[in-house]
Order: C-alpha cells, then sequence, then structure tokens
C-alpha cells in the first residue's frame, strides 16, 4: 500500500478511525494532525462535460434537468485546450479554415486519421496560416480549397512541400460564375469542361482536359472581349464573369497546382487525393454538427468547443487528469497578457492562443459576447 504523507510535515501516518460520512482519517507520527484526503472528481466531472458536448443531449437532459450538470463542469469553460507539436512529417495533409462568426475563424490541418493543429484568427491571412504550420512537421502534399494568403505561408515555412488546390472547389468557382444553367454557348463549354475536371484519372486525361481549355479560349476569344457600358458610362466587358473564371483556371495550369496529385502519383505510386472532402467531411462537418447540437454558445465557447473536439481527435491527447493539470486557463492567459506591453499585444497578443484575435475582445469587464463578432 503507498504510504500516505502529512500534508503539514511531510512524515509517515497511520489511520485514525473515519468520519461520520466514512471518509478514512490519518494522524501524522511526527505533529500529530488528523486529516482526511478528499476525493478528487475533477476527473470524472471533465468526462462527463466532453461526453456532452460531444453528443446530442442537451442541458435539460442531463441530472437535475441541467442545474447539477452546470455547477460541476462551468469550471471547465476557462480552460483551453492547446495543440500539439506534429515533428513527424506526413505524405498528404489537409488545410481548411472555419469560421464561427464574422471575425472569429479557426485554421485546421489533418491528416487521414488525425487532427494536427488547429489556431485562432480574425481571417485566413498568411500569418495565420504561418502560426498554424509552424509548429507541425513538412509533408510531401497539402491539398488546400486555396484560402487567402495560404500560398505565401506555405512558401514560407513549407518551400518543398507541393500544393494541391482541390478539384471540387475549383468545379465550384467555375459554376459561381456560369451558374448551373448558362444563358451562352461558352458559358456552358466552360461549365461542361469544370464538371470533366472531377473525372480526370491520369495525366493523359489531364493533358487533353488542358488541350480543351486552350480551344475553348482560342474559339470565344472574340465573344470574350465584347464590351458594354454601364449604367455610369463606363465600358465595361459584356462577359466579366466568364472571364473571371476563365482567368481563375489559366492561373491555376500556370502555377502547376491542379494536377499535382497526378504528377506525384506517376513519381510515387501512391494514392494522392485531388480533393480536400477528408477535412471538410471528417472533421468541418463534425464540428458543424457539434455547434449545431449545442446553438446558443458564446462566441468564446464555441472557440473552445471547437478546440475540445480537435484536441480529442489529436494523435495522442493526454489523459484528463493531466489535462487538467498543464492546459492554460482563462486566468493564466490573463496573467501573462497584462505582464506584456501594450506593444507587444498589438504585434504579438498571445501565439500559443491565436495572435489575431485581442485577449481583450473576449475578456474585460461589461463584454457583450455578441457585440463585434456576430
Amino acid at each position: 500500500m503507498k504510504e500516505v504523507r502529512c500534508r503539514y510535515c511531510g512524515f509517515t501516518c497511520y489511520k485514525y478511525g473515519k468520519t461520520r460520512a466514512g471518509t478514512q482519517r490519518w494522524k501524522c507520527r511526527e505533529c500529530g494532525n488528523v486529516f482526511t484526503f478528499p476525493i478528487n472528481r475533477d476527473a470524472k466531472d471533465f468526462s462527463m462535460f466532453l461526453d456532452w458536448l460531444f453528443s446530442k443531449d442537451t442541458q435539460k437532459d442531463m441530472t437535475g434537468e441541467g442545474r447539477n450538470f452546470r455547477r460541476k463542469t462551468a469550471k471547465f469553460w476557462d480552460i483551453w485546450a492547446m495543440p500539439p507539436k506534429i515533428e513527424e512529417p506526413r505524405e498528404t495533409v489537409y488545410v481548411d479554415g472555419i469560421y464561427l462568426a464574422r471575425k472569429a475563424c479557426i485554421l485546421i490541418r489533418c491528416d487521414e486519421h488525425h487532427v494536427l493543429g488547429w489556431y485562432l484568427c480574425r481571417y485566413e491571412r498568411a500569418f495565420a496560416w504561418e502560426a498554424l504550420m509552424s509548429r507541425i512537421a513538412e509533408p510531401r502534399i497539402v491539398v488546400s480549397d486555396g484560402g487567402p494568403g495560404f500560398q505565401k505561408a506555405l512558401k514560407k515555412v513549407w518551400p518543398n512541400a507541393r500544393l494541391q488546390r482541390c478539384i471540387f472547389h475549383v468545379f465550384c468557382q467555375v459554376r459561381r460564375y456560369t451558374t448551373t444553367r448558362p444563358r451562352t454557348l461558352a458559358g456552358a463549354q466552360l461549365y461542361m469542361l469544370a464538371r470533366d475536371l472531377l473525372e480526370i484519372k491520369t495525366l493523359k486525361k489531364a493533358e487533353k482536359w488542358v488541350s480543351r481549355f486552350e480551344s475553348w479560349t482560342m474559339k470565344h476569344k472574340e465573344f470574350l472581349k465584347e464590351m458594354t457600358m454601364d449604367d455610369r458610362g463606363v465600358m465595361r466587358h459584356t462577359h466579366e464573369r466568364l472571364i473571371k473564371a476563365k482567368t481563375s483556371l489559366i492561373s491555376l495550369i500556370k502555377s502547376g497546382n491542379l494536377f499535382t496529385y497526378l504528377k506525384e502519383a506517376d513519381e510515387f505510386p501512391s494514392p494522392y487525393p485531388a480533393t480536400n472532402n477528408l477535412i471538410e467531411g471528417g472533421v468541418n462537418a463534425q464540428l458543424r454538427a457539434m455547434l449545431r447540437n449545442h446553438r446558443g454558445l458564446f462566441v468564446e465557447r464555441r472557440i473552445k468547443a471547437v478546440f475540445w473536439w480537435c484536441y480529442m481527435h489529436s494523435p495522442k491527447p493526454l489523459s484528463l487528469s493531466e489535462i487538467l493539470k498543464v492546459m492554460p486557463t482563462d486566468k493564466s492567459i490573463s496573467i501573462i497578457y497584462n505582464s506584456i506591453s501594450s506593444q507587444q499585444r498589438l504585434a504579438d497578443s498571445i501565439p500559443a492562443w491565436g495572435d489575431a484575435i485581442m485577449w481583450d475582445e473576449l475578456h474585460n469587464s461589461g463584454f457583450n459576447p455578441s457585440h463585434g463578432w456576430d
């Protein structure tokens, strides 16, 4: 049996009867103090909190119609789940951002099995992507939907990684410009070309598709040059939306990011993905379902809920008791934040937590969670 030490002097103790509630009492051999060891139920309550968060249950379904549940779990909303540092490189990774409010975005990176990192920011910008990627080993292939600033961050942090632009998002971008029922022949043909992108499985088919797109460009060259005067008397392209769709495809073809999955598979016989459906369906859809099940949460709690889901699906999450010991809380982060200068707050904020959202916006007297966010 493990020795019980005195909480006052550290010497060994012996059993000294029990309390009326049946709790074991201990008496120190040295100083004579009598005391009990209270049972710590924090880990058990924390497990109940996470089970509720990841389920469809409402607080009213919990014991005591939610009052007892809220009393036991309110303290866990103060904890922030920090992402791990991934030092083992992956072959293929997926990156995407999910918006929880008008100025609250969480960037997420995952592989086929786990969530590898997450980062809180206002918008998808290069510096935010850099903060996310800097804690993760460089992979071979990165699949992205083409979020703002990502390519700039990729060249800086992962210069040797190959980028694959999600084919489905490319199709959706063209469809947004042409619509599903184009009124012109050029629009209908471009829409069909974009749909055919989803069926390309070999380099020969990819080369044939590029030739078809070039033929379409030459065939409708004069049509796309047509100009129209708008209400303000300014000459504009008549088919401006088609030109935008054409320009986006030309940019992707020149960058070489459209068929990376085929080029890499040709050099290394391994199945590389053409879309980021794995992160869209395996992570983002699950997060949206969780937030929908618990709709009504303030923005800060929505952010923390996403953090907890990502952490519990990371490669090696700590035990619940260890999490409660090492994860930062609102109080500990506030102490760090208040100890740095105002200039550092503007420039850095708290990098491990998410340096684009100011701590003042979530934590100050009289703060209204809905103001300035939704």
